[in-house]
Parts: C-alpha cells; sequence; structure tokens
C-alpha cells in the first residue's frame, strides 16, 4: 500500500512497540512513522539499537518520527518552547536524527508545546524559535524537514489552525534563516478545531510537509465520521502533494485497514 505510512504509535497497540513495524509490513505496508518511542529524551543506546534493529528488520522505513513531547499521557505537548527544557530537546534532536539517518526518515515533528502561565508568551515563542531553528539545522543535515503541527483538544496548546504553523515556519525563518519547516497538515486537527480544511490547502499547498488523517468525530478510521477525507486527499494531489499520507487513528488492528482495501 504505497503512499501511506503507518502511525506505529496510535495503530496495531495491541502488539508490543517493536513488533508493530514488522505487522504492518505484513499488513501489506512499505512505511511508518511514529511519535516519540521512549519514555525518556535521551534513551539509552540498547533502547536505541533495539528500536533502529525492529524498523530495519521489519523492511519497512521510518518516513517520520516526533521529537520528545514530554509526558505526553500528562498532557504536555512539546518541549521546545519551554526556554528550562532547551538542553532536553536539543539533546533529544541529536538522538533523533541520528535515528532519522539510520532509517531513512524525512520528517521531524517538532511539538510546539503548551503554554505556561509562570512564562511569558513572548518568551516562550523566542525559545521555540531558537529551537526550532537548532533542530532545522539539524535535520537538514541528513536531508530532512521539520514539521510544525497544530493539535487539537488541548487548550493549552497555542497552534490550531494552519495558519499558526506557517507562521511560525516564517518566523524562524526570517530571523534565523532556516527554510527547512514545513506544515504538517493533520486533516483531523484542523476539523476539530474548526479550520476551513479546503481553503487551508489551497493557501498553504506548497508549505505542506506532511499529511496525516483521521476521521470524526471520534478519531476512527476514514469512512467513519464526517470529514470528507477523499475530497481533501484528491485537492491536495490536485494541489501538488505527492508525500505519503500518515494513517494516524484508533483502530482495532484486526480491522484497521478494511476501509483502504475497500478502496483498491
Amino acid at each position: 500500500m504505497s503512499g501511506y505510512t503507518v502511525n506505529c504509535s496510535i495503530l496495531l497497540t495491541e502488539l508490543p512497540l517493536l513488533d508493530r513495524p514488522r505487522a504492518a509490513r505484513e499488513a501489506g505496508f512499505d512505511a511508518v512513522e511514529f511519535w516519540w518511542p521512549f519514555d525518556r529524551a535521551v534513551p539509552t543506546d540498547r533502547e536505541v539499537e533495539e528500536f533502529v534493529a525492529a524498523v530495519a528488520d521489519a523492511g519497512v522505513r521510518l518516513t517520520g518520527l516526533n521529537f520528545a513531547g514530554g509526558d505526553m499521557a500528562a498532557g504536555e505537548r512539546g518541549l521546545l518552547s519551554n526556554p528550562a527544557s532547551t538542553t532536553e530537546f536539543r539533546d533529544n534532536v541529536a538522538v533523533a536524527v541520528e535515528i532519522g539517518r539510520r532509517l531513512g526518515t524525512g520528517g521531524f515533528n517538532a511539538l510546539y508545546g503548551n503554554r505556561r502561565a509562570e512564562i511569558s508568551p513572548d518568551r516562550q515563542d523566542a525559545a521555540a524559535r531558537e529551537n526550532l531553528a537548532f533542530a532545522g539545522r539539524a535535520a537538514a543535515e541528513i536531508g530532512a524537514v521539520v514539521l510544525i503541527e497544530p493539535l487539537s483538544a488541548v487548550p493549552a496548546y497555542p497552534l490550531r489552525l494552519a495558519r499558526d504553523a506557517v507562521a511560525v515556519c516564517d518566523a524562524v525563518q526570517h530571523e534565523h534563516g532556516v527554510n527547512n519547516l514545513v506544515l504538517l497538515a493533520d486533516l483531523y486537527h484542523l476539523h476539530v478545531n474548526g479550520d476551513d480544511i479546503a481553503a487551508a490547502i489551497d493557501a498553504h499547498a506548497d508549505r505542506i510537509g506532511h499529511v496525516q488523517i483521521a476521521d470524526a468525530p471520534g478519531r476512527g478510521a476514514p469512512g467513519t465520521g464526517e470529514i470528507g477525507l477523499t475530497g481533501f486527499l484528491d485537492q491536495l494531489a490536485r494541489n501538488g502533494y505527492r508525500g505519503r499520507i500518515g494513517l494516524e487513528y484508533h483502530a482495532p488492528a484486526a480491522t484497521a485497514f478494511d476501509w483502504l482495501r475497500a478502496t483498491d
């Protein structure tokens, strides 16, 4: 099923994490993506080697990888806008990019971070731009891009619409001369946040570096909700998008890809 990449942090979760790349391959896919797959920003060498081997031995490419996002279960969504986390974030970038170098990763998702009441928004944004410039330069060394993603369901997360993420990309380029930051257009998040997806696709077609899909409500498989995903994917193609589509939804492993097989 070329053209798609399976997010193994949200799909195939009935299996141990290191077994999921092989399960994706057995389901017919040649690419996977992950949120940060470790419980700390800088894992042990052994943890890294086990993860790299699991992907490589499965015969799939790791097309996308999140930088560490902090304690995601507790609601954190990124480290890079917190000045106190700069060292942790930059240490994580080094590990992530090395994993990406070994596994052919073309995009690294940099979650922006939630607003913190004790730090001014201006200071958080300045830290974010500096850290994104650092990440962009590191990713560029292996020919990769840094993805900036609007998110839903987290009120403290400041990037809600496609234009919010594009504005961050523009600011980093203007201030730091780093031009490999691009929009991650997760159509589920944009829909939930009330963005005009069709208008966003037209307005930012040349800024979209990756696309992810799920249906709403429920973040289920395409066809289970109200988002006209097929129409939006067709629009993306007409506007020149040739990248993979990330499958980032909740579904039981046994039926997770039935909708896709039905369209073949």
